[in-house]
């Protein structure tokens, strides 16, 4: 838990950027009302996060789940922001959904990467030891050639 309660509030970046893509063009805030926007929608994610902690622990669980949370926005008689938080949750599922095939394609292309890597390399270590046997063998016979040559004089 937060040690102070300015620990508890939105960072001001983000609610300024918020307030900035809410507002028309050319409207300006002042410093006080970010701040007491700020500071409610601080209160308010409170608050959400409250009632959504009770829906949990009426299911005996630790954790949230989007459907406390829209369990909660229902109790807190804010009905009519369920469909765009239903909506929001399903891009972020189907966002989540394509990063995780997005990373299972590149583990599986880093894998066949790294066979045919090992099988190229295989194939040079073949070709290597076969040329350095074919250069022994050379060597022995042109060593032979060699003694035959001596036993001849």
């Amino acid at each position: 838990m937060a040690e102070r309660p300015e620990d508890l509030n939105l960072p001001n970046a983000v609610v300024t950027r918020i307030i900035k893509e809410a507002l028309p063009e050319g409207v300006n805030i002042s410093k006080e009302a970010r701040s007491a926007i700020s500071r409610a929608a601080s209160v308010f994610v409170l608050y959400a996060t409250s009632c959504a902690n009770n829906f949990a622990m009426k299911g005996k669980r630790k954790t949230l789940s989007a459907g406390d949370v829209l369990t909660a926005m229902e109790e807190m008689e804010f009905q009519r922001f369920l469909p765009p938080l239903r909506e929001a949750l399903e891009a972020y599922k189907k966002g989540q959904k394509g990063k995780k095939e997005a990373s299972e394609l590149k583990r599986k292309d880093k894998e066949k990467k790294s066979d045919v890597e090992d099988n190229e390399r295989s194939r040079e270590e073949e070709n290597e030891e076969e040329e350095e046997e074919r250069m022994e063998e050379e060597q022995k016979e042109g060593d032979n050639d060699e003694d035959e040559e001596d036993m001849a004089n």
